[in-house]
């Protein structure tokens, strides 16, 4: 053998051995990196749908853990104990079309709503066994959803449409529906004026609607925010946040003087960000293999404290901010699909153990 042939035989051999280790590393799910702050519980399977399965939005309360596989069409729910910890095995399943993203829950009804963008509907189910009650049909491409408890609508972000469809529960129909100015991601309610905030990703800016009156208020920029994604509201503080997936940032948006006060860097990707006020933290979850942790120091004042390690695509969290319980859905590829939960150990709050009331905080992925 010539030693040019020696030559690319090795590199050869490089190549193929970083493609083994690369896609080894893309198939197991290794455990997460360590952290000071956050116990690494363990990890609850998912059913297998699929060579690649790729979760969406996480959706926490008292009936449990709703979980909505993107990539097969599937809807899970993992039953929770006492402690907000998951049962192994008690996932249930409810199949579908494709394309499905976010799950919005109405316990005292016991109603779930479950946007499908493959076939442009609003799913009606029962979340106590994941029967489906009817389909409402919406406009192009429902992604992002939640439920307003002061005045009991739900709301859907419709991205590639620009407008967000509002549905009454008791009528199980779509009642109005909002023009926006940009291609709406991820929305989140101010518990303090009632205003629901919903970041434009075309267009790098937040509005303010007005869901009694079904109007858009207002809108500002977020700079130096590039493609806000996942949101989440500090209605105390007055503070919204938002993970910025086209520069990897978080920005800190004051609620009152309507402007960007604060910006870190955190991990490539970033998707999705969920507050633990109790704790004073911050949440975000990293496509590119991280779940960022920042402090809040006071309301005008963050640091990055940690970063942990996770794995390429693991990218949409929900926190429990009663039992500061997080869990974060990996995605999979040749393997199941699997939901991570972290446990923050502090001192427990005395009372009835309760986890979030009518909504859930559910974070966005980059599905597009």
């Amino acid at each position: 053998m010539t030693n040019k042939l020696k030559i690319a035989a090795k590199v050869l051999l490089v190549l193929i051995s970083g493609v083994c280790v690369i896609l080894a590393y893309l198939v197991y799910p290794a455990t997460p990196g360590k952290s000071s702050l956050l116990k690494f519980e363990r990890f609850i399977v998912l059913p297998q749908g699929s060579a690649l399965n790729i979760l969406d939005y996480l959706s926490v309360s008292n009936d449990g853990l709703f979980v909505a596989g993107l990539s097969q069409g599937s809807v899970f729910k993992i039953a929770l104990d006492v402690d907000g910890k998951g049962l192994e095995n008690n996932v249930s399943k409810l199949q579908g079309s494709p394309e499905v993203h976010g799950v919005a829950l109405v316990p005292s009804k016991n109603l779930a709503f479950i946007t499908r963008s493959g076939k442009n509907t609003v799913d009606v189910v029962d979340p106590r066994n994941l029967q489906l009650l009817q389909s409402i049909p919406v406009a192009d491409d429902p992604d992002a959803i939640l439920y307003d408890r002061q005045t009991n609508l739900i709301y859907v972000a419709n991205g590639d449409a620009r407008l967000a469809t509002i549905i009454d529960p008791d009528k199980r129909a779509t009642v109005a529906s909002i023009v926006l100015p940009g291609k709406p991601e991820f929305p989140a309610v101010d518990s303090k004026t009632g205003l629901l905030y919903q970041n434009l990703e075309d267009t790098d800016t937040v509005v303010a609607i007005d869901l009694t009156s079904r109007s858009m208020v207002d809108e500002w920029p977020l700079a130096p925010c590039d493609k806000p994604s996942g949101m989440a509201i500090d209605s105390e503080n007055r503070r919204l946040f938002t993970v910025c997936a086209g520069n990897a940032k978080l920005v800190v948006f004051d609620l009152e003087k309507h402007q960007v006060i604060a910006s870190l860097e955190i991990g490539g990707r970033p998707d999705s960000v969920a507050v633990d006020t109790a704790l004073h933290r911050i949440y975000a979850a990293c496509a590119a293999g991280n779940l960022t942790v920042i402090r809040q120091i006071d309301a005008d004042t963050y640091e990055v404290v940690e970063r942990i390690r996770t794995h390429f695509g693991a990218h949409t969290l929900a926190v429990d901010p009663v039992e500061h319980t997080v869990y974060l859905g990996y995605a999979s590829l040749f393997t199941p699909p699997r939901v991570a939960i972290f446990s923050a150990p502090m001192n427990k709050p005395t009372g009835e153990p309760y986890r979030l009331g009518e909504s859930a905080l559910q974070l966005k992925s980059p599905h597009r």
